[in-house]
């Protein structure tokens, strides 16, 4: 069940200029969070901003007694509330609701699992990869940005046993293009009798992009959509999603409620704002 807690600020670990790291000390919303959910926030004390924000649950920390402690959060400064987590202090506080929504399925042996990240969109995919190395499933992880130093937090994947596949707009590093590039040349030197799990996370064009590459070779792809989101428990009906399933009419569907993971080729993706 969500909880909502005062989760207190351990640390602040800025990136760049724009791109943080907040670590959160909240065991009860922490130790229940599954890969791919996320937690409704409020920043600051005031009116503004007045509703909370969604935010993946990006790593689930532990002590040296493997103890569950708290969570992390990627962030990036763009708007009221992600600038106020930017400036955030250690023993600050932070409103927090979850955690909430559909997660990831987590692949299992033998099958293998592609990730497939643009910008913040990695959010979700350091607790999947924690728990795939759990499960001892081979992990590759598609990751793209503008330049090299929009990629993040390769070291911490490495350690999970995660095999990189870079990729940046101004070929700064990895591949030069959008991280397609990377994936379509691993598709086409792959059996599709291989079993291979996809999931991707980003902006929408890429999820899109993402989706119909991998269905071209007879694959699904699990998405995370970042709808905009007013309460995050299905109330407001902010966060709708069209969808269609067996060739039936498209239907909207709440992301908060029915996602925000869903298989990419039920989302109806020339309708998606």
């Amino acid at each position: 069940m969500p909880v909502d807690v005062d989760a207190v600020v351990v640390s602040n670990s800025q990136l760049t200029n724009d791109y943080n790291v907040l670590s959160l000390t909240a065991p009860a919303l922490a130790s229940q969070a599954q890969p791919g959910q996320f937690v409704m926030v409020k920043a600051g004390t005031g009116d503004n901003p007045l509703l909370r924000r969604p935010f993946s649950v990006f790593e689930v920390q532990r002590d040296d007694a493997r103890h569950v402690t708290g969570f992390s959060l990627l962030n990036k400064r763009i708007g009221v509330t992600t600038r106020i987590l930017f400036a955030l202090k250690p023993g600050d506080r932070v409103r927090c609701l979850g955690p909430l929504g559909r997660p990831f399925s987590v692949a299992e042996p033998p099958e293998r699992a592609w990730m497939v990240a643009g910008g913040v969109g990695l959010a979700p995919f350091a607790t999947l990869a924690a728990a795939l190395r759990q499960r001892d499933v081979e992990t590759t992880l598609f990751y793209g940005g503008q330049r090299a130093s929009d990629l993040f937090h390769l070291d911490e994947f490495r350690q999970l046993g995660v095999s990189l596949e870079l990729s940046t707009d101004d070929g700064s590093r990895g591949h030069h293009g959008n991280v397609t590039v990377p994936l379509a040349h691993a598709l086409e030197a792959t059996n599709r009798a291989e079993p291979v799990r996809v999931y991707a996370c980003g902006p929408t064009p890429m999820m899109r992009a993402v989706t119909e590459l991998t269905a071209s070779h007879g694959r699904a792809t699990e998405v995370s959509l970042e709808q905009v989101m007013g309460c995050g428990l299905g109330g407001c009906y902010s966060c709708v999603v069209p969808i269609r399933r067996d060739r039936g009419p498209a239907h909207f569907v709440r992301s908060c409620v029915d996602g925000p993971v869903f298989d990419g080729r039920t989302v109806v993706w020339e309708q998606l704002g």
